[in-house]
């Protein structure tokens, strides 16, 4: 049976943003959001061509705008601003400079398969002492992206990426597959603009709570 994905109104999961940032934070979280291939390296290629690398830019970009718009916004990175290839290990390096609190790889998914479709969230696959946390991002993510816009959850898995591996000691990670670009329905999902905010906006409920 074909899952239809919730027509999310914009302005009432602003409202839940909008509440959130009214509440004073002791501390500002240092947030890296990494966003995902660049460049020469395009990811994952649409069924209408659109790009992974330009479809996480533009939701890493749109939780640029929104938290700037806030009262109290969060001290939020991007592992690149642009079309730019940023190798794997200076990504990493990066958010360790920085002294990230919390780190999140942006990715959409592909599939030989045009009817898998859903949200993955890895983390690494070796404990260390920021594991449970990592989790604990992982199932919200993927929770708060079922609840709001109606994606199927694929559930939170444990890999061997390299962007999680060699952060692993330093701060939660978690690398964030936000749908299948080979899926007819997801594809079209992410060539909307208004979803693309919608998406930024989700994740930005979840980096504001964590």
């Amino acid at each position: 049976m074909k899952k239809v994905l919730k027509n999310v109104s914009f302005v009432i999961l602003l409202l839940k943003v909008c509440i959130m940032f009214g509440q004073e934070t002791a501390k500002q979280k240092r947030i890296i959001i990494d966003v995902g291939h660049g460049g020469k390296d395009s990811g994952a290629i649409g069924i209408n061509k659109i790009q992974e690398k330009d479809v996480v830019l533009d939701i890493a970009l749109e939780i640029l705008s929104l938290n700037k718009q806030s009262k109290t916004p969060l001290n939020i990175y991007l592992t690149r601003y642009s079309d730019t290839p940023i190798s794997l290990s200076d990504r990493s390096k990066l958010a360790k400079v920085l002294n990230a609190d919390v780190f999140i790889s942006l990715h959409c998914n592909h599939s030989n398969n045009p009817n898998a479709r859903g949200i993955e969230v890895y983390v690494f696959n070796e404990k260390s002492q920021y594991s449970e946390n990592s989790i604990w991002l992982a199932f919200e993510l993927q929770a708060s992206f079922k609840r709001q816009l109606g994606f199927e959850s694929r559930g939170v898995k444990f890999a061997n990426f390299q962007v999680l591996r060699e952060t692993l000691d330093y701060f939660p990670a978690v690398l964030l597959e936000l749908g299948f670009l080979s899926n007819r329905d997801e594809n079209n999902y992410f060539s909307n603009l208004n979803n693309i905010r919608l998406s930024a906006l989700s994740i930005l409920l979840i980096i504001q709570n964590y």
